[in-house]
């Protein structure tokens, strides 16, 4: 050690021809310098190891592309945003739409709104300026509406369903069942529930600390891959997402199949081709916009990850976060004769004000 006790050693036991006290002050020096640059390596190591951004791969192996890619999903993001909030927009000005059926719809379309607007604008950055870098912090914002509005979603479904189930099944108890308090409180119920599971998942995710690898292999920030760049213990984290994804999944999963079960049993004893048909058509875009959702999710959250399934990742998280919210108007509302009424109407009232 560099102190007194030892110059007083090396005065007595040197036997080079230095003086012990100049030997240990050329050892001090140079332990001293040593210590400096251990440290300063510390240090570059540390700053090295503690990225402040993540790099959002997405397609960034088809950088020739970026072009097209950009005009494709320009076009996608443009076409959700007026379908879903012409939807809104009529079913709030039109009292001809202002039944149950189209209330949880119109719900649907404004999540369907925010929900796209989460992913595709920072999508769309990345391929016109090619920076894929995304903050910490926004990479789980990101993350956080994203997964608030994909539970609610799942709650939002499940309630449609129900809607669907009392309109086919108790027809003669629908209008006072299915009133306006009870719409509301449904509606509630699923934003609240979203909301609530999805903070405590975020709250856990801020926890942790990341000092390694800093890209995602996908083109928006989920919970797995965020936590898989993690070098702290993420059990915790990974055991509120099953829990909590179970809640927010499967009850509403099994409310949607029994109400479904139920309604093609009853359609089936109808007799009348002509009424089972126009009662299948009450809910068949319901059940295609469920189907698209919930057979993708499963393709990505459920199934076990094989090298095949791997390579689709990414093709069957589109369908659930860009595709399903610009599907959604075209299959749910638009090709809907009260809709397109609704819209003609809407048209022939402005026109009248503006001439």
């Amino acid at each position: 050690m560099c102190t007194v006790e030892g110059a007083k050693e090396h005065v007595f036991h040197t036997l080079d021809g230095e003086t012990g006290v100049s030997k240990l002050t050329k050892t001090c020096q140079i332990v001293f310098q040593n210590d400096v640059e251990i440290h300063h390596q510390t240090e570059i190591k540390k700053n090295m190891s503690s990225p402040t951004t993540f790099i959002l791969l997405g397609f960034g192996n088809l950088l020739e592309l970026r072009i097209f890619f950009f005009v494709f999903f320009f076009a996608i993001y443009a076409l959700s945003l007026v379908g879903n909030l012409l939807i809104f927009f009529l079913v709030v000005v039109d009292q001809h739409l202002q039944t149950p059926m189209y209330f949880f719809i119109m719900n649907l379309s404004f999540l369907e709104t925010c929900y796209i607007s989460t992913i595709l604008p920072r999508m769309l950055v990345s391929f016109l300026t090619g920076d894929r870098s995304i903050s910490i912090m926004g990479c789980i914002t990101q993350y956080y509406f994203f997964g608030f509005l994909a539970a609610t979603e799942c709650y939002l479904l499940a309630m449609m369903s129900y809607d669907r189930y009392l309109a086919i099944c108790r027809p003669l108890h629908y209008s006072t069942i299915m009133n306006g308090r009870l719409c509301f409180q449904l509606a509630i119920t699923s934003w609240m529930s979203g909301l609530l599971t999805n903070t405590i998942i975020t709250s856990l995710m801020v926890e942790l600390t990341f000092c390694g690898p800093n890209e995602i292999d996908d083109f928006f920030c989920d919970v797995y891959p965020v936590a898989n760049l993690s070098c702290s213990n993420t059990h915790i984290v990974r055991t509120a997402v099953f829990v909590l994804g179970l809640m927010v999944t499967l009850p509403p999963f099994l409310l949607t199949l029994a109400s479904y079960i139920c309604i093609i049993s009853t359609v089936l004893q109808i007799k009348s081709k002509v009424a089972q048909q126009k009662a299948f058509s009450t809910c068949s875009s319901h059940l295609i916009v469920v189907s698209l959702f919930y057979g993708s999710i499963f393709l990505v959250y459920i199934v076990p990850e094989t090298e095949t399934l791997k390579r689709l990742h990414k093709m069957f998280s589109l369908f659930y976060t860009i595709l399903t919210p610009m599907l959604n108007p075209l299959i749910y509302s638009l090709r809907n004769r009260e809709v397109k009424e609704a819209l003609f109407r809407s048209v022939r009232k402005f026109s009248s004000r503006v001439l």
